[in-house]
Order: structure tokens, then C-alpha cells, then sequence
């Protein structure tokens, strides 16, 4: 029988750091909030597009920003206490 105690004190360590990391990010402005200023900069580099050119890594920046979007739903949902 194994009765370490400590072990998961470690291992919640990150995540709390993680979640204070979090909530510092979302005292200045909601989930919701920060998902449409998400869409601003996304659209503005679109837009941007049609003056630099061909933008090879334009997949990835969209997953990357998809990731984003996905992110700030988890984290509202996640306030509004649902699963």
C-alpha cells in the first residue's frame, strides 16, 4: 500500500500555476471578450494578406488561432460551471 501524501501536491503544482496564469489573463477581460479581439487581429491579418502576398504558414497561424478560439470557450464554459 503506498501512502505518499506529497505526490499529488506536486503534481497539481503546474496546474495551478497554470489556472493562476488563467485567471490573471481573464481579470482584465472576459472569455468572451478576448475571443472577439481574437477575431479582430485574425481579420486584420487577413486583410493585411493582400499587400504582403502569399503567406505559406497561413494554415498554421489559422489552427494556431482555432486552438485560441477553442481555449477561450473551454475557459467560459468552464465559469459558467458546465462541463
Amino acid at each position: 500500500m503506498n501512502t505518499e501524501t506529497h505526490a499529488p501536491e506536486i503534481a497539481e503544482s503546474p496546474l495551478l500555476a497554470y489556472g493562476k496564469e488563467v485567471a490573471k489573463l481573464l481579470s482584465s477581460s472576459s472569455a468572451e471578450n478576448w475571443s472577439n479581439e481574437l477575431w479582430t487581429i485574425f481579420t486584420g491579418y487577413i486583410i493585411s494578406l493582400k499587400e504582403q502576398g502569399h503567406a505559406p504558414e497561413l494554415c498554421d497561424t489559422y489552427f494556431s488561432f482555432k486552438e485560441l478560439l477553442d481555449f477561450f470557450a473551454k475557459v467560459e464554459r468552464i465559469g459558467r460551471g458546465d462541463k
